[in-house]
C-alpha cells in the first residue's frame, strides 16, 4: 500500500475547514461569505501567515503554499459560475439584452480604459503598459458581483440585468485583449491587425461549432444518460459538458468562461435544465470559494500597512472613475438614474480578469513589474468593497426611486371624464395603444407602477398616473364605472390576470381587451371574462403571414380580409376551448347569483320571531 503524505492534501483540507467556518459564521452575521473567503486567503496566503512560516515551522501546516493548484481550481469556479448564468438565461432573453451588452458594455469599457490609460500615461507609464492596464482595470468582477446580486435577489431587477449585460460584454472583450498581449509580447507588431482579425475569425468559428454541435448532441446525450436513472452518470455528463465546451473555447482563443456560458445557454432550452442546476450548484459554490481565497492570497497586508493612504486612495480613484463613466453612459442608453447609480457602484471595482491580463502582460515584458503589482493590489482592495458598494447602491437607488415615486404620487388625480379608455401598463405596448387612441381622438388615461416611467411620460404631456392597476380603489378613482374600455398591456401574465379579475369584479359589462403571452394564457383570460385576448405568438404569426402574402403579390384587400378571418377563427377556437373546459365567466357569475338568491334566508324585521322556529 503506497505511503500517504498528509502534506499533499494540505491545501484541500485548509480550504474545506475555511468553508466550514466562514460560510456559517458570515451567514449568521449577515455578511457576504465573499469577504470571509477573501480574508481567509489573505490570512493563510504567502503574504499573511505564510510570510512567517520559515521562522515558525508549525505555521507551515496552516498556510496555503501551492498557489498554482489553487489558481487552477479558482479558474474552474468562474467557469461554473458562467455556466449557471447561461442556464438561467435563454437565447431569446440574450437577444433582448443585446442593446445593453454591445451598447452599454462597450461604452463602459472603452471610456473607462481611455480615462485610466490617459492618467497612467500622464504619470510616465509606457504607452503599451498604460493601454493594457487601463483595459484590465476597466473590467469588473463577474465572480463577485453576480453572487452578491443573487444573494440579494437582485439578478432579475433592472440594475441586475444592466450589470449582467455589461459583465457579459467584458467577458467577450477578454479574448481579443489576451490575443493582443500575446502578439505584442512576441514582438509581432508588423501585422497585428491581420493577426487579430484572424484570431477573431477563429473565435467566431469556434462559437458556431460549439452552438451547432451542442444543439445536435446535448439533448440526445442527456436523454441517453437520463434513461440509465444513474445520478452519478448524470453528474458526469454535466461536468463533461462544462469542461469540454470551456476547453474548446480556450483552444480557439476565447475565455473558458465564455465557452461555459454558451453551454449553459444551450442546456437552458432542454427539459433537463432544473436537474442540471441542482447537480452543479454545490460544485459552483465550492469552486467559487476557492476563487475568492485565491484573490485574497494576492492581497499583501504589508503593502497596506506601509502605504495605506496611497493604495486606498488609488482604489477609491478607480471606483470613482468607473462609476462616473457608467453614470455618463446611462442617459445615452436610456437607463434610468436609480438603475444607473446601483449599476455604477456594482461595476466600479476591479475584476478577476485584471489578474489574468496584467499577469500575462508582466510576464511578456509589456508592463513594468512595479506598475503591474500596484494595479493588482488596487484591484484586490476594490473587489473587497463590492458587497458594501452593492448595499450602498441598493439603498441609494431605492431612495432615488422613492423621490420619483413621491413626484409621481404628487400628480393630480385624473379628471372626471365619461367614456374614456383605461390603459393598464404604459410600456412599449401601452404607449403604442395610447398613440393609436390619440390619433383617432379617443380620450384615455394610463396607469403604471414604474415611478420613473410615470414621471418621464408626464413630462412629455401624456395622461399617465402612478398606481397598481389591480387595485380596485384606484380603478374606481379612474372612473371605471363610466369607462369605455380597459386595455391591459402588462407583460407579466399573473399581473394581467389580477387586473382583469379586479376590473371585472367592479363592472361586469366593461369591454376588456388583454395582452396574452400565448394561446393557453388567452384561454385563461377568456375564462376570467375578457372580451378579447390577443396572444403575442399568434398575432406575430398573423403579421408575418400578412407581410409575406403582400410581398408575393396577393392583393392587399384580399390579404387583410383573410387575416381578419383567420384571427376570428383563432378567437372562436380559444373561446370554444374555454367553454368546453369549464363554464364561462358570465355563466358562473349568473349561476352563483342564482344559488346565492335561492339559499339566502328571508330577511326578518327586528323583534319578530322566525316562522321556521
Amino acid at each position: 500500500m503506497p505511503e500517504v503524505h498528509a502534506g499533499s492534501y494540505k491545501e484541500a483540507i485548509l480550504f474545506l475547514v475555511t468553508a466550514g467556518v466562514v460560510v456559517p459564521l458570515f451567514h449568521r452575521l449577515r455578511i457576504s461569505p465573499v469577504l470571509g473567503f477573501i480574508g481567509a486567503g489573505a490570512l493563510l496566503g504567502p503574504f499573511g501567515l505564510g510570510r512567517l512560516a520559515d521562522e515558525v515551522r508549525w505555521l507551515s501546516h496552516f498556510t496555503i503554499g501551492n498557489r498554482t493548484e489553487i489558481s487552477h481550481l479558482a479558474e474552474f469556479g468562474v467557469i461554473f459560475l458562467m455556466f449557471m448564468i447561461g442556464i438561467e438565461l435563454s437565447w431569446e432573453r440574450l437577444r433582448t439584452l443585446r442593446r445593453l451588452v454591445f451598447g452599454f458594455g462597450s461604452i463602459q469599457v472603452l471610456s473607462s480604459a481611455l480615462v485610466i490609460g490617459t492618467i497612467l500615461y500622464g504619470l510616465r507609464v509606457p504607452l503599451a503598459a498604460a493601454v493594457i492596464v487601463g483595459l484590465a482595470l476597466a473590467l469588473s468582477s463577474t465572480a463577485v458581483v453576480l453572487p452578491v446580486l443573487a444573494e440579494n435577489k437582485r439578478l432579475n431587477t433592472p440594475a441586475g440585468r444592466a450589470s449582467f449585460a455589461v459583465l457579459l460584454f467584458q467577458d467577450l472583450a477578454v479574448a481579443p485583449i489576451l490575443f493582443a498581449i500575446a502578439v505584442l509580447g512576441r514582438g509581432e507588431t508588423a501585422n497585428v491587425g491581420g493577426a487579430l482579425a484572424l484570431a477573431l475569425g477563429q473565435a467566431a468559428i469556434a462559437l458556431v461549432v460549439i452552438v451547432v454541435a451542442g444543439r445536435l448532441a446535448l439533448r440526445p446525450l442527456f436523454q441517453l444518460v437520463a434513461r440509465t436513472r444513474s445520478p452519478e452518470l448524470f453528474m458526469a455528463a454535466c461536468l463533461l459538458t462544462i469542461v469540454a465546451t470551456a476547453l474548446t473555447a480556450a483552444a480557439s482563443g476565447l475565455s473558458m468562461s465564455l465557452g461555459a456560458l454558451v453551454a449553459g445557454l444551450l442546456l437552458a432550452e432542454t427539459e433537463y435544465r432544473r436537474a442540471i442546476e441542482a447537480t452543479i450548484d454545490p460544485f459552483k459554490g465550492l469552486l467559487l470559494g476557492v476563487f475568492f481565497v485565491s484573490v485574497g492570497m494576492n492581497l499583501d497586508p504589508a503593502q497596506l500597512v506601509t502605504n495605506p493612504g496611497t493604495i486606498l486612495g488609488l482604489a477609491l480613484a478607480l471606483i470613482v472613475i468607473k462609476a462616473a463613466m457608467v453614470l455618463l453612459a446611462a442617459p445615452v442608453m436610456k437607463v434610468t438614474r436609480p438603475v444607473a447609480l446601483e449599476t455604477a457602484l456594482l461595476l466600479a471595482p476591479g475584476g478577476e480578469f485584471a489578474f489574468v491580463l496584467v499577469g500575462g502582460a508582466v510576464a511578456a515584458g509589456l508592463v513594468p513589474e512595479g506598475v503591474g503589482g500596484a494595479a493588482l493590489i488596487v484591484t484586490t482592495v476594490s473587489m473587497v468593497a463590492i458587497p458594501a458598494l452593492a448595499s450602498l447602491g441598493r439603498r441609494a437607488g431605492k431612495r432615488m426611486a422613492g423621490a420619483n415615486l413621491g413626484r409621481a404620487r404628487a400628480e393630480p388625480p385624473p379628471d372626471k371624464q365619461q367614456n374614456r379608455v383605461i390603459i393598464a401598463g404604459y410600456g412599449r405596448v401601452g404607449r403604442m395603444v395610447g398613440e393609436m387612441l390619440a390619433r383617432h381622438k379617443i380620450p384615455y388615461l394610463a396607469l403604471d407602477s414604474d415611478a420613473a416611467r410615470v414621471a418621464e411620460q408626464r413630462r412629455l404631456g401624456n395622461p399617465v398616473y402612478f398606481g397598481d392597476s389591480a387595485n380596485p380603489e384606484l380603478l374606481r378613482r379612474c372612473d371605471i364605472a363610466t369607462a369605455r374600455a380597459l386595455v391591459v398591456t402588462l407583460d407579466n401574465p399573473r399581473a394581467v390576470e389580477a387586473v382583469v379579475e379586479a376590473a371585472r369584479a367592479e363592472r361586469a359589462d366593461l369591454t376588456i381587451v388583454a395582452r396574452a403571452r400565448d394561446a393557453r394564457h388567452a384561454t385563461a383570460l377568456y375564462d376570467l371574462g375578457v372580451d378579447d385576448a390577443v396572444p403575442e405568438t399568434i398575432e406575430a404569426s398573423l403579421q408575418l403571414s400578412e407581410a409575406v402574402l403582400v410581398d408575393v403579390g396577393v392583393p392587399m384587400g384580399l390579404v387583410i380580409a383573410s387575416i381578419h378571418e383567420r384571427r376570428d377563427e383563432y378567437r372562436v377556437m380559444l373561446k370554444r376551448k374555454e367553454s368546453e373546459a369549464r363554464p364561462s365567466f358570465r355563466a358562473r357569475r349568473t349561476v352563483g347569483k342564482a344559488v346565492e338568491h335561492r339559499e339566502a334566508p328571508p330577511k326578518e324585521e327586528p323583534g319578530t320571531v322566525s316562522k321556521r322556529a
